[in-house]
């Protein structure tokens, strides 16, 4: 891996070393090993988050390696760079149609797609639910038994390049057409109701206590977290602008699933 690395950041360095068959031949490895979950763009290293920088540059460095081509999948007919994944029955993953995933993209067994995307570089971790028109953005990291609701849609990175992928850790409930960009963090089994959309400049705020406490960059652990709005001043006048209210937790002394049901039930989050 660290021959890998040295390569990746000297093509990244030197975009003419891209002619070569070798800088392509060690590109399209990195990618058949994202493919395969056996590297991630990101991972949890002594209890922190690591973005591992170089793996993301070898994403964007197979763009230009690649030309375009027909894809054929029965009657549908693609043209791009990048291939489509396959072998699902052999991976234990359930797709329904049109549900799609790039090649270089990992999905782990028992995860299910329903009619969705999956982009490259993203990983998603096994049990959890990909629903209906959700987009799981480049190099996105998804944790188990996560469920991404009807339409979501979990931001990328690779335009423009930012420092860190989305990562929704494992057991959070993501709610109808939320967004999740900008490389923000959604801490394990927190949940957010329908429409929150959060940014990495989105202000967090937990309602819940006497005073408020204000976040930004992520939501914190078990938290449940409703769209809600606050004044801002501009030339024009105060206006009032999105941010994300956490309104309680979900309770550690029950299984995850009456958790979920309890939170829903008591704050009225809709989903």
């Amino acid at each position: 891996m660290e021959q890998l690395k040295l390569h990746i950041e000297q093509a990244w360095e030197n975009r003419d070393l891209l002619k070569e068959k070798k800088y392509i031949d060690i590109i399209e490895s990195l990618i058949d090993y994202l493919d395969r979950g056996k590297l991630r763009v990101a991972e949890v290293k002594n209890g922190t988050w690591v973005v591992n920088e170089w793996v993301k540059k070898g994403v964007v460095l197979y763009f230009p390696i690649r030309k375009m081509e027909t894809i054929e999948a029965g009657p549908l007919e693609f043209h791009d760079k990048i291939p489509l994944k396959k072998n699902y029955a052999k991976l234990g993953v359930r797709v329904v149609p049109h549900a799609v995933a790039r090649f270089g993209s990992y999905i782990a067994p028992d995860v299910i797609m329903m009619p969705s995307y999956v982009n490259i570089g993203a990983y998603v971790d096994s049990g959890t639910m990909v629903d209906t028109w959700a987009t799981v953005g480049s190099c996105a990291q998804i944790g188990r038994n996560v469920h991404l609701s009807g339409g979501v849609g979990i931001g990328g990175v690779l335009e423009p390049l930012q420092a860190a992928p989305v990562i929704i850790e494992d057991n959070c409930f993501i709610g109808s057409r939320c967004i999740v960009v900008e490389g923000v963090r959604i801490e394990k089994e927190a949940v957010l109701g329908a429409n929150v959309v959060i940014t990495g400049s989105t202000k967090i705020i937990d309602v819940s206590g006497p005073e408020p406490v204000e976040y930004t960059g992520r939501v914190p652990e078990r938290s449940v977290v409703i769209p809600g709005t606050i004044p801002k001043d501009f030339a024009a006048g105060t206006y009032h602008v999105p941010c994300a209210l956490i309104i309680g937790k979900r309770k550690e002394s029950t299984d995850r699933k009456t958790s979920l049901n309890d939170a829903l039930r008591q704050y009225n989050v809709a989903v």
